[in-house]
């Protein structure tokens, strides 16, 4: 019995929904008839028409749309090859420049303070 009068609830309220929806719509409509009515009146008033109105909704698109997005500016050495600064003591084959994101072993090598035995000379 208690289901019955939940489903019949459900029921109501639903159409009462879809008359809200309706009445809505209804209003909705009526208030862009009287914004529409007073664009083309005075669109007429200053003897424009449908094409000058359609162009300009045109070139407001456009005119977001031509900006060229911003782009970082990279340093003056970026993408250029630098010689490795630091040679990892306990593998050779391992290097770094000095740039970026330090190694594993450069962060031990911190840590312990003897990142200066893993420079490599400069040859004069």
């Amino acid at each position: 019995m208690a289901r019955t009068t939940v489903a019949s609830q459900l029921a109501a309220l639903r159409k009462q929904r879809e008359l809200l929806i309706k009445k809505e719509q209804a209003l909705l409509s009526k208030s862009h008839d009287k914004v529409l009515s007073k664009i083309v009146q005075l669109a007429k008033e200053a003897g424009l028409t449908a094409d000058d109105i359609v162009k300009a909704l045109g070139a407001g698109k456009t005119a977001k749309a031509g900006k060229a997005p911003r782009v970082a500016k990279k340093g003056g050495l970026a993408g250029k090859k630098v010689a490795p600064k630091y040679r990892n003591p306990a593998n050779p084959e391992q290097t770094w420049t000095g740039r970026g994101v330090s190694p594993s072993w450069i962060q031990s090598l911190k840590a312990a303070g003897t990142l200066d035995s893993a420079l490599i000379p400069v040859a004069a």
